[in-house]
């Protein structure tokens, strides 16, 4: 368990022994990643790229030098390409995992080998290729590749009930994906695809215009007998 303000001189909101508010807490693992976002694009000792793989890199890196050095996030750590807890043989994008520390949720044990939160990184839009869907953060027609189909089949986060994912505009808006997203899910039910209907959409929380982020949060059943996920959805233009 966590030891308490006292012992690790953590702020009154950090996770401490016998406090146990974990949707609260998730939320504001969120927050803390969210407001990460803008500063790390931003930094000009970023260098350009676009590819996901290493923005991911970049992100992860940026994220653990923050988390270590800031009051209340020092026992967490990010990873790149975690194999899933329910699945090996497919890796997390981005998972985030206690750090030094145990940490209790909901009666469960984390330690710095069970991820906290699991987190799918996608590009907006998919780059073209003969192989590759344009609804690819949502579905893909030729692959298990499609970022909320996986949560919902449960090839990512089968063992959880919350988690996240962050696109990287790189043409157009925010504005103009939300949109777009929203049109596709019409069509996804409409095709009678399994298990999607308009309860699948995303729900805009915030617009920041000036920051050019946005959260927005989604709620789905699943198949298989999992249990209904939440997934945060942090985007930034790039």
């Amino acid at each position: 368990m966590l030891a308490d303000e006292g012992e690790r001189g953590r702020p009154a909101g950090a996770l401490s022994a016998g406090i146990h508010q974990p949707g609260e807490w998730l939320s504001a693992l969120v927050g803390f990643i969210g407001g990460a976002l803008a500063g790390w694009r931003d930094d000009p000792a970023r260098e350009a790229a676009t590819g996901e793989a290493k923005l991911t890199a970049q992100l992860c890196s940026r994220l653990n030098s923050l988390s270590r050095h800031a009051p209340g996030w020092d026992f967490i750590q990010f990873k790149r390409e975690e194999p899933d807890e329910a699945d090996g043989r497919r890796a997390i994008d981005l998972a985030v995992a206690p750090s030094g520390a145990i940490i209790w949720i909901e009666g469960r044990e984390y330690t710095e080998y069970r991820t906290l939160l699991p987190i799918e990184c996608k590009r907006l839009p998919t780059p073209a290729a003969a192989d590759r869907d344009e609804r690819e953060y949502l579905i893909s027609r030729f692959s298990s590749t499609g970022g909320i189909q996986r949560f919902k089949a449960g090839h990512h986060g089968g063992s959880h009930s919350r988690a996240a994912m962050i696109g990287y505009v790189q043409a157009n808006d925010i504005s103009h994906w939300k949109q777009q997203l929203d049109s596709w899910v019409d069509a996804i039910v409409g095709d009678t695809v399994e298990n999607w209907s308009v309860t699948d959409k995303l729900a805009l929380l915030g617009h920041d215009a000036a920051q050019r982020l946005a959260f927005l949060r989604s709620h789905h059943q699943r198949l298989a007998g999992l249990s209904p996920i939440q997934i945060d959805h942090l985007w930034i233009e790039m």
